[in-house]
C-alpha cells in the first residue's frame, strides 16, 4: 500500500462481497465508523462442530474489537485458546417497496469483521476493558461510579478480537424498477427507518439533588443514536 492510500483490510475469499461488488467497501474509515455509530452486535463461532450467534455489546479500539459475557458461558469459555469467529453489525435505514415483488428491498449498512476471538485473561487488561466497555459509550463515566468488586469482575469475561478481515456492504437507493415498470400505475415508496433516542427517565430512586450529568447531554431526546455513539467513541479515544 502507498503512502497515498487509504489504510484498507486486506481481501481474498473470506470477505470479498460476491453479489454487487459496487456495495462492497473495505477501507478502515467506512468499516470503522459504520462499527462506531453501533452498539450491540452479533458473534458468530462454531462450538463442538455446532454454529452459534450470540448478541451483545461490542465496542473498537484501533483494529481490535472487544466484546463480553457471562464467565459461566459455554461459547466465551471455548475462546481461551482463540477461535475463528465472524462479528457483524447492521444499520437498517428503509424499507423499500417497488411496483415488482422481486425488486422490494431495503437500504442498509453492515460490517463483517473475522479474526480469532481470544478470552482476556491478564488482570490488567481485562480490568482496562472493562472500564472501556462503560466508557467508549458514556466517556469518563466510570471515575464516578462505585468500584466494581472482585467478584463482579470474576464473573465477566471479555473476549478481544483483531480485525484480520472486514468488509463493509451499503444499498443506499431507494426504489430501483425495471426501466419500463415506471410506467405502470403502481404505488411506489421508501419507508426510511431510524433508531432515535427518547427522552432520558431518570431512575426514581435517585437521591436529592442528584443531577443528570452534562456528559450525557450528547443523549438527548429525537438524536439518532448512531450519531450519538460515534460521538461518544471519539471522545472516548480522542478521535
Amino acid at each position: 500500500m502507498s503512502s497515498t492510500e487509504a489504510p484498507s483490510y486486506p481481501v481474498d475469499a473470506r470477505n470479498r462481497v460476491k453479489r454487487r461488488h459496487d456495495r462492497g467497501f473495505y477501507d478502515h474509515d467506512t468499516v470503522h465508523r459504520l462499527l462506531d455509530a453501533a452498539v450491540l452486535c452479533h458473534v458468530a463461532y462454531v462450538v463442538d462442530g455446532l454454529p452459534y450467534c450470540t448478541p451483545t455489546l461490542f465496542w473498537r479500539e484501533g483494529t481490535t474489537l472487544y466484546w463480553h459475557g457471562s464467565s459461566a458461558s459455554r461459547m466465551l469459555r471455548n475462546l481461551s485458546d482463540g477461535q475463528p469467529a465472524c462479528l457483524t453489525v447492521t444499520h437498517f435505514d428503509s424499507l423499500v417497496l417497488a411496483r415488482c415483488g422481486f425488486n422490494h428491498s431495503a437500504d442498509y449498512r453492515s460490517v463483517m469483521a473475522f479474526g480469532e476471538a481470544r478470552l482476556i485473561t491478564d488482570a490488567a487488561e481485562k480490568r482496562r476493558a472493562l472500564v472501556m466497555m462503560v466508557d467508549r459509550f458514556f466517556p469518563d463515566r466510570t471515575a464516578g461510579l462505585r468500584a466494581s468488586t472482585d467478584q463482579e469482575i470474576k464473573a465477566t469475561s471479555v473476549v478481544a478480537m483483531e480485525i484480520e478481515r472486514a468488509s463493509a456492504k451499503i444499498r443506499a437507493r431507494g426504489v430501483v424498477d425495471d426501466d419500463e415498470d415506471y410506467e405502470l400505475p403502481i404505488y411506489a415508496e421508501r419507508l426510511p427507518v431510524r433508531t432515535v433516542i427518547g427522552a432520558p427517565e431518570p431512575c426514581p430512586r435517585l437521591m436529592p439533588g442528584v443531577q443528570r450529568p452534562e456528559k450525557l447531554g450528547g443523549y438527548r431526546d429525537g438524536r439518532l443514536l448512531e450519531d450519538a455513539l460515534a460521538e461518544a467513541h471519539a471522545a472516548a479515544y480522542g478521535g
